[in-house]
């Protein structure tokens, strides 16, 4: 046999099993732990947890959501938190991301800012209506004060600049000037809900403390000692693509997500549920 059939076996045989590693990926869950400190923290508010989902693009975990449901539970969370597209433009229906919210709000309060999808789809005011009638709180360009025994931190969610405009240069300056409407300005620790990491600058500059986003997808394949390969509005080699990154002396959270969107295969990039355990730092 020649050689360059041996290498087509060889390539054939490679592109075969890269494509079923990509398949089993897309639902090989797996929960991620991020611990966070800071001497901003209250006391009461030490250890903390806050379970993050991001990018459901209206994907299936388990019948009726119940294997997601169940990772999200494990983690036993004082909040849930949903960073944007919980839904796709792409894959019409809403049922996927309400099963979950519904098992979700009997777990733990639940809060939830929209990512650029909703923006994009008709479906999102039907889903907005139908989460707030399961008990989701959505953090639309809104502060949510969280107390414990007299102690507090707050909660922030953004509204996505892509329901303002579809001129990306603008989303930094959009983002901007809403979070100087509702920043809290009171030096308390502020966990900001954003779906984009691209603007972790936007973020610090006003205030928050820890920002959770996703829309990074992980970079969608990683790759070793490199990271993640393509990032929407980042382009190639991403500089925000997963975990947790400080900066300034802030932090930022950046789930992998859950669904895909365009690309529909995900390599070294197991869909994620975040949990991020706060801490009362030195």
């Amino acid at each position: 046999m020649a050689w360059y059939y041996i290498l087509l076996i060889v390539l054939g045989g490679v592109a075969v099993a890269l494509i079923l590693r990509g398949i089993w990926e897309n639902h090989a869950l797996k929960r991620t732990h991020v611990a966070v400190a800071s001497k901003k923290v209250p006391p009461m508010f030490e250890g903390y947890r806050i379970v993050q989902i991001s990018d459901l693009h209206n994907a299936r975990f388990g019948k009726g959501q119940k294997k997601l449901a169940a990772l999200v539970g494990a983690a036993q969370p004082d909040l849930i938190v949903v960073t944007g597209d919980l839904i796709d433009k792409r894959r019409p229906g809403t049922g996927n991301a309400l099963r979950f919210a519904e098992l979700a709000v009997r777990i733990a309060p639940v809060c939830y800012v929209a990512g650029n999808h909703e923006a994009k789809s008709k479906e999102f005011p039907a889903l907005q209506t139908a989460l707030e009638k399961l008990g989701v709180r959505l953090l639309q360009n809104a502060a949510l004060p969280l107390e414990r025994k007299g102690e507090r931190i707050v909660l922030t969610g953004l509204t996505d600049a892509r329901f303002f405009t579809s001129d990306k240069k603008a989303f930094a300056e959009v983002s901007a000037q809403a979070l100087r409407a509702f920043m809290p300005q009171d030096g308390a620790f502020t966990v900001l809900l954003a779906h984009r990491p691209e603007l972790f600058s936007v973020y610090r500059a006003a205030g928050a403390d820890l920002a959770l986003c996703g829309h990074a997808h992980g970079g969608q394949f990683r790759i070793p000692f490199l990271g993640g390969l393509i990032a929407p509005d980042q382009g190639l080699f991403p500089k925000y693509s997963e975990g947790l990154y400080c900066e300034e002396g802030k932090y930022m959270v950046v789930s992998r997500g859950l669904g895909n969107s365009s690309v529909p295969i995900r390599l070294n990039n197991r869909p994620e549920v975040v949990c991020v355990t706060l801490h009362r730092g030195a």
